[in-house]
């Protein structure tokens, strides 16, 4: 007779992922009292793991001939001679008598080895060509490549910034801009443009404030002095003028230059003026008297950028030559020259705090130490197009533009391409006139400035909304760094 049925309770239908997730709590509670933590490694797991690595490793591993069984009590072991095998015995580095002793019966076999026939015969049929680690202890073995531990990348890992994006968009050039400065005080910019003018924007608002006429070229340089009221600009006309802010008006021009002038930059504690053009030269004047002090030639085209400093190397220029050459201002003679770049060198920016500069060209972007100008590292990326203009701030974001409009952003630490920013074109305007000619950032390095061959002046700020869950960064260690 058939004892009484147990009735079973009902079982809630659970989905896979619950009963998984449930499973997981589980095991949690029980063996990881310490939640939101690693358990410590365990060693005799580390073994286990490490042995079943080498094993799936050398699956044709085999016991040497000629070896002795240490551990196998069989009465045979004693009669076995030396093995007459050609194993190739790799010693550890912690060889000594106790090793040799016991470290025998670890030893690995790495490749085809012939058995031997009997247990008598080892010494005379055990012709082996397998490579065997005699001596050395388990824990020096597991150092093999296979198994390898990966060391963490030394590269730094770059600072998480926020992503830039364009707020303001000023037409009022009748042609490409091509430089921009501005005012110390903040409060003003100044471009300058193809339509051989001048003009003077509020940066709050972006409203035309004056437009400045003299120059009959394009004006592919401007500085504006932080000691004195005055601007200075140059141009495809072999000018080199200086504005009088109070009265608006032109009140030195310095002659000399045998072509175009290309770039243009203010000394930061002495009065004088450097200017670099398609006459090779870079050319020192003096602001005052408007006598030029040095010719600094030695490069071999055209000079394209051109940096001050307080400190030696005061004077740093970049040429189409693709060289950057350090000028000792006291005898006007090149200190050194660096030929890393394959391309010409059209921009150039030191960084506001670093010892440090950049320099852009269509090959790479490359970073220096000053004052010596050692080579630091290439960009971690490419922008594959010809850079026109960089600019740095004191929080580490540089930016490049290029001249088929991509404006890029960088992490300065650790050569990070965080951002690739494309410009569109102002309605009316062709799309092969999206191009970069000239980048700044305003005095406390929070807006950025860029000008543009479609006529316009766009304005850049961080977008105050992006977080670092919104805008993660994506970035992967670089694996081989070239050296140039």
């Amino acid at each position: 007779m058939p004892g009484p049925t147990l009735e079973m309770e009902p079982v809630e239908p659970q989905s896979l992922k619950k009963l998984s997730l449930k499973s997981l709590k589980r095991a949690l509670d029980l063996f990881s009292p310490i939640h939101g933590q690693f358990a410590a490694p365990d060693p005799e797991s580390k073994k286990i793991r490490m042995s079943h690595k080498i094993n799936v490793e050398y699956s044709g591993m085999k016991s040497a001939p000629g070896q002795r069984q240490v551990n196998s009590g069989s009465a045979d072991v004693g009669n076995q001679g030396p093995g007459h095998s050609n194993a190739l015995a790799l010693t550890g580095p912690a060889d000594s008598k106790d090793s040799q002793k016991e470290g025998t019966q670890n030893a690995l076999v790495v490749g085809p080895s012939l058995q031997p026939k009997g247990q008598n015969d080892v010494g005379t049929s055990g012709k082996s060509t397998a490579m065997v680690s005699a001596s050395a202890p388990f824990s020096e073995r597991l150092t093999t490549s296979a198994i390898i531990e990966r060391i963490p990348s030394k590269w730094p890992r770059p600072v998480w910034h926020r992503p830039w994006k364009n707020y303001r968009v000023i037409s009022g050039h009748l042609g490409w801009v091509r430089s921009v400065a501005f005012d110390p005080s903040n409060n003003w910019f100044c471009t300058g443009s193809a339509d051989r003018t001048i003009k003077i924007w509020d940066v709050a608002s972006g409203r035309l404030k004056l437009t400045l006429t003299g120059h009959i070229e394009q004006i592919r340089g401007l500085a504006v002095s932080n000691k004195h009221t005055y601007m200075f600009s140059a141009g495809d006309d072999k000018q080199v003028k200086c504005w009088d802010l109070e009265q608006n008006k032109v009140i030195r021009s310095y002659h000399g230059h045998l072509s175009g002038v290309y770039c243009l930059a203010l000394h930061p504690t002495i009065d004088i003026l450097l200017t670099g053009g398609r006459d090779s030269v870079c050319r020192v004047w003096d602001i005052r008297t408007k006598m030029q002090i040095f010719a600094l030639s030695g490069h071999d085209n055209t000079v394209c950028s051109v940096f001050t400093r307080p400190t030696d190397p005061q004077v740093v220029t970049g040429s189409h030559d693709t060289t950057i050459k350090f000028w000792d201002l006291r005898y006007g003679k090149t200190m050194s020259t660096l030929t890393h770049h394959k391309k010409s060198v059209r921009a150039m920016a030191p960084h506001p705090k670093e010892h440090s500069f950049a320099s852009a060209s269509a090959d790479n972007i490359k970073k220096f130490s000053l004052p010596k100008g050692e080579f630091l590292h290439n960009m971690l990326s490419q922008q594959k197009t010809i850079i026109n203009a960089m600019a740095v701030n004191e929080d580490g974001v540089m930016a490049t533009g290029g001249d088929n409009g991509s404006l890029w952003f960088w992490d300065w630490k650790s050569g990070h391409n965080f951002q690739q920013d494309q410009t569109i074109v102002q309605p009316g305007s062709l799309d092969s006139e999206a191009g970069i000619y000239a980048l700044s950032y305003d005095v406390t390095g929070t807006r950025l400035i860029s000008c543009e061959a479609d006529k316009t002046i766009k304005m850049w700020k961080e977008d105050e909304s992006a977080t670092e869950q919104t805008h993660p960064l994506n970035y992967k260690p670089p694996k081989d760094i070239r050296r140039f």
